[in-house]
């Protein structure tokens, strides 16, 4: 295993979107005038997951983390500075990784945010749980007609050798290939991360979506796949799936990511939650850099919060994430990556040299964890209420709207009394 060179230590608005195991719904903040402070007021997971306890101890600075996704809009705001490197190669971008491409072109860009957002203005706008991590983008084409030569198969396998050789110390997939096995062309490039000391992180998918169980590359060994929970911190039923391969859980719902036009979505899905873990991962590099990958995932899995729930199971994996007791604890280390090997497995499972070649796996399309659809047009969302909107104008008007009908009808009430008493009085 090589060793690797890192820098030292150191609310609620509505759903719909979609990439194959791991959004579940997204949709735009801009419904109502709501600005970037209000979007950082519902970023509750930085609090109540311990993450702005954590950065009193780092960062992630000097940690380099991949996002193989539909390319990171580097125009953003929030992202402006993150990203050192990028590359396309779906044949649909452009080199540097930072043109959006596919059906959902928003989803990288919104993975990045939650993962290494840096805020528009100081205490403004989406800020993610590593913030001062660096982004590396790979934009892969999500389809069957990409434009480029290699398969959606092997553009992933392709994206992860160049992540792994640009200086990936994590890698974040937020896709899915809706099977639990995968090509052979992944053998060798996940097998290039783990010799190389990257620690690969992969959405468990959603069921809201049609993913019941988890499929590649969450179901590779070695690999550390996310699950989701609510806001109470309950598995989630849409917005998460289930599998024996689930290592941590983390929060999948109402998670606010930013658009490459700079606006606010809010989605929910192991699509977001994948990159917090991500982040997460960033933390424990920066502020252990001296950790090979095993121990770093050993260090976010055996400080997890199970919360009563069976160890390994799989719903929480291990548990909840916390991210100060992943920095602070004291951890025994390991000797090798507690997910297992993905070369032991090769062994068992790959027919043995000079043996007739084994069947590949059928080309599958790859893609982003996926979500109930957006809204159909932008007119429809500005349609559709937010707790925003619930907030400050539909209850308010409500209230006002109906104080207003009840002094009328005692208006009216009260004229007609006065009529007929008026009348009995002639009589």
């Amino acid at each position: 295993m090589t060793g690797r060179r890192r820098g030292g230590r150191a609310s609620r608005i509505v759903r719909g979107l979609a990439l194959a195991a791991a959004t579940a719904a997204l949709v735009g903040v801009g419904a109502a005038p709501a600005h970037a402070d209000t979007v950082r007021d519902l970023e509750y997971w930085l609090s109540e997951y311990g993450f702005s306890t954590a950065w009193n101890t780092t960062k992630g600075k000097g940690v380099t983390v991949a996002v193989i996704d539909t390319g990171v809009a580097g125009t953003v705001v929030e992202l402006k500075g993150a990203i050192t490197g990028g590359t396309d190669v779906s044949g649909l971008g452009s080199p540097d990784g930072q043109t959006p491409v596919g059906e959902k072109p928003e989803h990288g860009t919104m993975v990045a945010s939650l993962l290494a957002g840096r805020g528009s203005t100081p205490g403004n706008g989406v800020i993610g749980v590593a913030p001062e991590a660096s982004i590396l983008t790979a934009s892969v084409a999500f389809g069957e007609e990409t434009g480029a030569s290699a398969s959606n198969d092997d553009q992933i396998a392709e994206a992860v050798v160049w992540a792994v050789d640009n200086g990936a110390d994590v890698i974040n997939m937020s896709l899915t290939r809706n099977t639990r096995d995968w090509p052979e062309s992944w053998d060798a490039a996940f097998m290039h991360a783990f010799e190389h000391d990257v620690v690969i992180v992969a959405a468990a998918g959603n069921r809201g979506s049609g993913t019941t169980e988890v499929g590649a590359p969450a179901t590779i060994p070695g690999v550390l796949t996310v699950a989701g929970v609510d806001r109470e911190g309950n598995a989630s039923f849409d917005a998460s799936s289930q599998g024996i391969t689930i290592a941590v859980a983390a929060p999948s719902e109402d998670l606010v990511g930013v658009r490459p036009d700079g606006s606010y979505v809010q989605w929910s899905g192991t699509s977001a939650a994948a990159p917090i873990v991500s982040g997460l991962v960033a933390l424990v590099r920066a502020e252990y850099p001296d950790l090979d990958a095993a121990n770093v995932i050993n260090r976010v899995i055996s400080t997890a919060d199970p919360k009563g729930h069976p160890v390994g199971g799989p719903l929480y994996g291990y548990g909840l994430i916390d991210p100060v007791a992943a920095l602070t604890e004291d951890v025994p280390k390991v000797d090798a990556n507690p997910l297992g090997s993905l070369s032991d497995w090769i062994r068992l499972h790959r027919r043995a040299s000079g043996e007739a070649p084994a069947t590949e796996a059928p080309d599958e399309q790859i893609v982003p964890i996926a979500d109930p659809p957006l809204p159909e047009s932008a007119s429809t969302q500005t349609l559709l209420p937010t707790s925003w909107t619930l907030a400050y104008i539909t209850i308010p008007l409500s209230l006002v709207a109906g104080f207003g009908t009840l002094a009328a009808l005692l208006g009216i009430g009260a004229t007609r009394h006065i009529r007929r008493s008026t009348r009995g009085g002639g009589d």
